[in-house]
């Protein structure tokens, strides 16, 4: 009897979130890094891609001329931002967490994923994948390395 109390107390409240369709909740943690998520199938190896270069002229950049400045250019699966007159970071819109990458927003310091609201900083110690970047004469090239 005391055996079955234990093992109610232990495997219903996992059972029951399962069932309801709730997810364990310590899979929304904040700046968490998915050591089991891959690239989709149909993008190319990060090492596969050749350097990017994006002429910031272009007005649908036009979000990046001021610091602080950002964009989420889906197109080529970027968040990009601008931190100062001569720096702009570019880092994979890939959420860590669901591997999402259409609903972003920036506050100045930090990403935050819309579909779970997980909050990646824009440092390049942080959990979303940063790219290496040169920024001359409004031309900005990615380099995929």
């Amino acid at each position: 009897m005391k055996n079955r109390r234990t093992f109610l107390k232990t495997a219903c409240k996992p059972i029951v979130l399962a069932t309801l369709g709730i997810p364990i909740l310590e899979a929304c943690s904040t700046e968490e890094i998915s050591e089991s998520s891959s690239p989709s199938s149909t993008a190319p190896s990060v090492n596969e891609k050749k350097p990017l270069v994006i002429n910031l002229a272009d007005s649908s950049f036009s979000d990046l001329t001021e610091i602080g400045g950002w964009k989420n250019y889906t197109q080529e699966d970027l968040l990009l931002v601008r931190i100062s007159d001569d720096e702009i970071r570019a880092f994979d819109n890939r959420c860590p967490h669901q591997g999402n990458r259409d609903r972003w927003e920036y506050d100045g310091s930090n990403f935050t994923c819309q579909y779970h609201f997980n909050t990646y900083s824009n440092s390049c110690s942080g959990s979303l994948i940063c790219f290496s970047t040169t920024f001359e004469d409004n031309i900005l090239t990615v380099t995929f390395s």
